[in-house]
């Protein structure tokens, strides 16, 4: 008969930090990621990027609950970044002013969306005429598509994950929340989990939507994805 063996005691380094209950540890360098929430209606009809477009006032009024929902889930302390568009600081304002409280906004140039160049602007019917590359089913445009005067995702990509290991090194074990763009989350999805910008897109990231990364001795962890506040 085989010898059973005591199991060990002590878990290798490289399982460490197994997830094993709903409780976030503290002392980890953890990112929360959020998208913005919906711009006003006429900005939707048209290819927005790094346009500064205001919120929809009328969803201002009747996502309170979401707002409220992540104040709560928020951690504290934190710092809060944004970007330079008026829309992640409203967005970051709303969320303190539901319940979170105040918090220096220090605003972040990378966290900007997609700089889509002399496409901005037009209505997205006008898009494939100009378009050099099939658009991908989830994004106006494919992921190697680079717009004239703009950057095309893979360039994104590249930029925010120069920008997250930044961050990560800056605020080692400590809690970023970074309130930003739908393609900037895809992007850090993109880098974290070391995967084509083409694939990344694939990410289903609604405004409002949290998105949580940690980046452990061991490499960047996914925790959740598109989770919506209060739903």
């Amino acid at each position: 008969m085989n010898e059973i063996r005591d199991l060990p005691k002590v878990l290798p380094s490289s399982q460490d930090h197994f997830l094993d209950g709903p409780k976030l540890a503290p002392g980890i360098t953890r990112f929360w990621l959020i998208r913005h929430a919906l711009v006003e209606e006429n900005a939707r009809m048209c290819m927005y990027g790094a346009m500064d477009v205001p919120l929809c006032p009328d969803s201002l009024i009747a996502q309170r609950p979401m707002y409220r929902a992540l104040a709560e889930r928020l951690p504290k302390p934190a710092h809060w970044l944004v970007s330079p568009l008026s829309r992640t600081q409203r967005t970051a304002q709303a969320v303190q002013e539901a319940g979170y409280g105040p918090a220096k906004l220090t605003v972040e140039p990378d966290l900007i969306e997609q700089n889509l160049g002399s496409w901005q602007g037009l209505p997205y019917e006008e898009l494939p005429q100009y378009l050099n590359l099939a658009p991908h089913p989830f994004w106006a445009v494919g992921a190697t598509e680079c717009p004239p005067e703009g950057e095309s995702m893979i360039d994104v990509c590249a930029r925010v994950g120069r920008l997250l290991d930044r961050l990560a090194e800056k605020y080692a074990q400590q809690d970023i929340i970074a309130v930003t763009h739908g393609g900037v989350v895809r992007a850090a999805l993109a880098h974290a989990l070391r995967i084509h910008a083409e694939t990344a897109l694939h990410f289903s990231v609604q405004n409002l939507a949290l998105t949580i990364l940690e980046r452990l001795d061991v490499g960047w962890r996914v925790v959740t994805v598109n989770e919506l506040p209060g739903v």
